[in-house]
């Protein structure tokens, strides 16, 4: 929300209010409190009939330092508020020191000082005393619209050519300078503005990240109003942020996840390929088998069978009862499927069409959200008089849970919790939450209690969601996907840049709709968009009016589909570990290549490629013609698709056929290579490849862990290179392993320890 009329005037109606000076400073061991002046005080009448701004200086953990502006401390705090379980001031190790007027409080590596003598301003500080960015004068105030609404409103400084990134899956441009951003839940598809995943946290190239803890709207202005500063500002009367240290950029997502909650690990086989039945398509049990064996004779491996909406009868979703139509056997028919290795998804969301018999049954329960006056909320968007479901309400949560756990007897594995942005703010929640602030949270809990019920039902490490909407913290209920796509290569650029804006906001896992969701792709789109599907973390064929099997787009798709299921296979053994990363320390699967590379300025920019995990570049094919032009790093690259070698850093002029995209092995990688290219979730260890990536030299001292399906570590291989012979030691195995030295061709084979001479 803008405020300013220009650099120099306020908007019509608009008052506001800034932090001037210190009035008053108290200091204790591990924190500080301001009372700021709204104008400089040149004597005691000055101190009548004016405000003070109260401005409190802590840590809420390890190398996260806090700011609470506060105009009116009356206001009755009716919630929610994000859960932070990484809350612990009393191990943030938080110390304050006083010098004359200048006092400072340390956490980790960041420091924040302010100067009581001079005008108001704070500055945060690195380990070596370096500005990260600062509260200047304008950067603590309050505001009156002129609606009457109460704003309080922060600003911290952009430095020169500082690029700041994240506030969620958002798929207008990667770097956020520039825009306007309202964090608010909205079903807007990928081609606009809105966004179904908005987390108030933003990255920064300098090395630090700003989460502003405030559930409800936050309105942002990244340089888009006062053109050196990221505004932030809130409708309330207190609002309260976090800068997190770095100094790279993994370690403030590790922080920042660390506090807001890290991602659990979804099951193995959650990462091989999945198809659906598609949204408005016309679908039974004939047509899902005959889906499963074209498959099968195509030698296409399948791991996940998703059902969408229309399994439920028509006007009346969700009620969570097969249509008896359609689906006469549902049990059977799950049975069968489970029988051919298949995992079973279904499609559900958190509200309840008036026709549904649960309607009247949570409405007798009082389960469904209520105006002020009494009535049930209810419109006929989506579904006819439909109703939500009020999970601040235990009893609701434990109703809803009720009716899947029913689903999941039948043999159902995971859920697609679909929606959850449309919330009202014109009602009444069980809890008394504030429905301004419940409007995003409302997808929190919404995801935490079906993500649960899954952890209880189908026991630890084996839960797994297929969801749309997040707010700050749902990265600990994976995995999230792109939401409603056009099927072009315009929106297939759109979702990745949705993607990688996630995975800067702490996301762990993504996906997207391979094709595009709404109409039916040319040929060359899907073939294109095959390929980059498969390489990301999550692998989902789905449409909207059209079957996305193979098939129906060519032979040729069918190929594609074929080796890039059988290479991700192949990769599970590094993906898998990757993925363990993410859970342990927050770093996502999908990392944008800043996340690889912080010191390399081109990487700052590049939204049209990744890394998968540590080791992988991936440029995908927006072109139907295979034109790509993609950016390499420093060193010598070996493509993993033809053994070709790529040198950077520099640009690089390809062309791809529709079986191929840029695939690039970093310089000194050791790869594990799995023998099994039939599933996702196999043993890794039997028959597993080494493939180190040279220059051998580069290779020294590698070490890649190799986990087993929890996750844990199964084995670890440390590479050494040695007067042109490779060595690698095995630790936590005594299973056989082979390496191959990719620059010579040279292999080995044994058990403990692996001597590849010529390398």
């Amino acid at each position: 929300m803008k405020f300013t009329d220009g650099f120099w005037l306020m908007r019509e109606g608009v008052t506001a209010c800034y932090a001037t000076e210190i009035r008053d400073l108290r200091v204790s061991a591990d924190r500080f409190t301001a009372h700021a002046a709204v104008k400089h005080v040149s004597g005691r009448g000055d101190t009548l009939n004016t405000p003070l701004i109260t401005v409190e200086c802590f840590s809420p953990a390890e190398g996260i330092i806090g700011v609470r502006a506060t105009h009116h401390a009356g206001k009755v705090h009716r919630g929610p508020d994000f859960g932070l379980p990484g809350l612990d001031p009393a191990a943030a190790g938080a110390r304050t020191r006083r010098d004359g007027a200048v006092t400072e409080l340390t956490s980790g590596p960041l420091t924040l000082r302010t100067d009581g003598d001079g005008p108001w301003g704070m500055t945060f500080l690195d380990a070596d005393g370096r500005r990260l960015t600062g509260v200047d004068a304008k950067g603590t105030a309050f505001a009156t619209a002129p609606d009457g609404t109460h704003h309080m409103i922060a600003q911290l400084a952009l430095d020169i050519g500082e690029n700041v990134y994240g506030l969620g899956e958002r798929f207008t441009p990667y770097v956020k300078n520039g825009q306007s951003v309202d964090i608010w839940q909205a079903d807007g598809g990928t081609s606009s503005e809105q966004a179904y995943k908005n987390i108030p946290f933003y990255l920064s190239s300098r090395g630090y990240g700003v989460f502003v803890n405030h559930p409800g709207k936050v309105s942002f202005e990244i340089g888009s109003e006062s053109v050196g500063q990221v505004q932030f500002s809130v409708e309330d009367q207190s609002l309260e942020y976090y800068v997190v240290a770095g100094p790279t950029p993994k370690e403030v997502l590790a922080r920042y996840t660390a506090l807001t909650g890290r991602p659990a690990l979804p099951p193995a086989w959650s990462f091989g390929l999945w198809l659906t039945t598609s949204f408005c398509t016309s679908y039974d049990e004939a047509t899902v088998t005959s889906f499963v064996d074209g498959m099968a004779e195509r030698e296409i491996p399948l791991s996940v069978f998703h059902f969408d909406c229309f399994w439920m009868r028509e006007y009346q979703w969700s009620d969570f009862l097969w249509d008896p139509e359609v689906f006469p056997d549902p049990e059977g028919m799950l049975a069968r499927l489970k029988e051919r290795g298949l995992r079973i998804s279904m499609w559900i969301n958190p509200y309840i069409a008036q026709k549904s018999s649960l309607f009247a049954e949570a409405a007798e329960l009082g389960y469904l959200v209520r105006r002020a006056d009494g009535d049930i909320w209810q419109w006929d968007l989506w579904q006819p008089g439909m109703a939500l479901v009020d999970f601040t309400d235990p009893a609701a949560r434990d109703w809803y849970n009720s009716k899947l756990r029913v689903l999941l007897d039948q043999g159902v594995d995971c859920f697609k919790t679909d929606f959850g942005e449309r919330i009202p703010t014109d009602v009444v929640w069980h809890d008394g939450s504030d429905p301004e602030r419940m409007h995003n949270y409302y997808a929190q809990i919404y995801n935490r209690t079906v993500f649960e019920l899954l952890e209880k039902e189908r026991g630890h490490g084996e839960a797994v969601l297929f969801a749309r909407s997040a707010t700050a913290g749902g990265q600990q209920f994976p995995v999230h996907w792109g939401g409603d796509c056009f099927a072009s290569f315009t929106a297939m650029a759109e979702s990745l840049r949705g993607g990688l804006s996630l995975s800067l906001s702490g996301f762990g896992f993504w996906s997207h709709d391979i094709g595009g969701f709404e109409g039916t792709p040319d040929p060359a789109v899907f073939k294109r968009w095959l390929a980059f599907g498969l390489m990301s973390s999550h692998s989902r064929l789905h449409g909207n009016v059209s079957y996305r099997v193979p098939w129906a787009f060519g032979e040729e798709a069918v190929d594609v589909t074929r080796k890039f299921t059988l290479l991700k296979h192949r990769l599970m053994p590094y993906l898998y570990g990757a993925a363990a990363t993410a859970h342990r320390t927050g770093v996502p699967m999908m990392r944008p290549m800043l996340l690889e590379f912080p010191g390399d300025p081109t990487t700052r920019m590049l939204d049209r490629q990744y890394m998968l995990g540590p080791d992988l570049l991936i440029a995908p094919v927006f072109t139907e013609d295979g034109q790509v032009e993609y950016y390499v790093p420093e060193g010598a690259w070996t493509s993993l698709l033809t053994g070709e070698t790529v040198t950077g850093p520099g640009w690089r002029h390809e062309t791809h056929g529709f079986d191929s995209l840029p695939v690039l092995v970093r310089p000194g990688a050791v790869l594990p290579w799995g023998s099994d290219d039939r599933r996702p979730d196999g043993d890794w260890l039997d028959g597993l490849t080494l493939r180190v990536f040279g220059p051998a030299t580069a290779a020294a001292g590698a070490v890649v862990t190799v986990p087993d399906l929890t996750g844990a570590p199964a084995a670890t291989f440390r590479a050494q290179e040695n007067g042109g012979a490779l060595t690698v030691t095995a630790e936590g195995t005594d299973r056989l392993f082979r390496v191959v030295a990719e620059t010579t061709g040279a292999t080995g084979e044994g058990s403990g320890t692996v001597t590849v001479r010529g390398a």
